[in-house]
This record gives C-alpha cells, structure tokens and sequence, in this order.
C-alpha cells in the first residue's frame, strides 16, 4: 500500500479486529484490515465480524475481497492452490449470525449465491490477466474451529460436496450481504484436509508457512490486474 491511513473506526457492535490500513494498491484505494487482529491473536470464533464489515462500510467500502487460508478437501484443491469458492455451507454455531439479533428484528436476505457473481468474476478474470492459476468455483464448508477437523469430519464435508474447509468464511460472507457489500472469497489452500494427503506424512508448520508463502506471492499481481 502506499500512502497508507490508519483509521481506528467506532461501530454500534464493539471494536473491530484491528484499525484499518487505507492506502493505494494500483489503480485501487483499498482498505486493509487484519481479520485475526494485529499479531494474528483473534482465534476464528472470537473474531468480530459484525464491527468488522461495519466498520469497512462506514469509511465508503463496497466491496469485500475476503483472503482465507483453507485446507484441500477434493482432489482440485492441493496444497499451494488458490481458488474462488462459489457456495458455502455453513457448520458454525454459536456465532452472531446477523446485525439484526434484537427483540423484535429480523432480516431475511437472499443468500442463494452467497458469493457476489461479478465480483467473483473479476477475480477469475484478473488472475488470467495476470496469469495466475486459480480454481474457478468449489464449495467452502465454514466450521467453528479453532481445532482443526477429524478424519471423520473430513469424509461428511466431502460427501457434503465440499471442496475446502475453512473457519473464517462464516458469518462473515452472510453479514457483508446483510450491508449490501460485494463478497468474494480468495481461498488459498495451505494444506491437504485431514485424511485427504496422498501419503501419511505428518503435516508440519513449516511445510504449512511454505505452502502459504508460494501461495500468496502471486497476490499483488492478481490483485493489481483486478477490474470492476
């Protein structure tokens, strides 16, 4: 980013996760903000959802580029992978599901695509601009973390139809319809879902770092080549 603002932003639903970072990224102003909090200390199910998107659309946002590290479930979605999931199924709880929790109040949105169409189109068309691979479409299975997930579980999502699993995916994408933003997902694969590995290999946290470096370094490209 450069010239970069840092806006501590206020919202009727607490403190956000972290200021936001606003600055120029190529022919974009983009606004930042670390879902996991400064120092990644947030696990996913006590991340701030709700102040989070409120507080992106309190400064002018529109649109939500959401950057999820997830694990492969189907064969598409190998380590180092990046793709742009299309659905989600939602196997959270206890969450704060919508800004409308009040007595009295309720929200009805269509969540039919969960992922805004043209802005899911825009990734997939910016990747090939710039030439980065990506996976166009899967179904993102949302779980409550922040333990990762069984053998057992793993084998229900896929015959579920998930292709990756994740623990940040919800409620966030269901919120930011509830504000009327575009949502779209960048799920970056950084590691194989548990009993998914082609060998037994114990999976460690360097091999993960890796996977999630390789993965990313493309990023800014993709992202520079973006068009709305």
């Amino acid at each position: 980013l450069e010239g970069v603002e840092t806006q501590v932003v206020e919202t009727p639903y607490g403190r956000p996760s972290a200021p936001l970072r606003v600055g120029a990224f190529g022919p974009h102003r983009i606004a930042f903000m670390a879902r996991h909090g400064e120092g990644h200390a947030l696990p996913p199910h006590r991340i701030n959802y709700r102040a989070n998107l409120w507080a992106l659309k309190s400064i002018g946002g529109a649109r939500v580029i959401a950057v999820n590290s997830v694990g492969g479930i189907t064969e598409a979605w190998g380590p180092r992978v990046i793709g742009v999931p299309d659905q989600i199924i939602d196997y959270t709880q206890g969450r704060t599901v919508s800004l409308w929790d009040g007595e009295g109040e309720a929200l009805h949105v269509d969540f039919g695509e969960p992922y805004t169409p043209a802005l899911r189109r825009a990734l997939v068309e910016a990747a090939k601009a710039a030439a980065v691979p990506v996976v166009d479409g899967g179904c993102y299975a949302a779980t409550q973390g922040p333990r990762l997930e069984t053998r057992a579980e793993i084998e229900r999502l896929r015959r579920d139809g998930c292709d990756l699993v994740g623990m940040t995916g919800m409620p966030e994408a269901a919120l930011a319809r509830e504000l009327g933003l575009d949502y779209a997902c960048l799920a970056i694969v950084a590691n194989w879902a548990a009993g998914r590995a082609p060998t037994e290999e114990v999976i460690t946290l360097d091999e993960v770092l890796a996977n999630m470096a390789a993965a990313t370094a493309p990023l800014p490209g993709l992202l520079r080549a973006l068009r709305f």
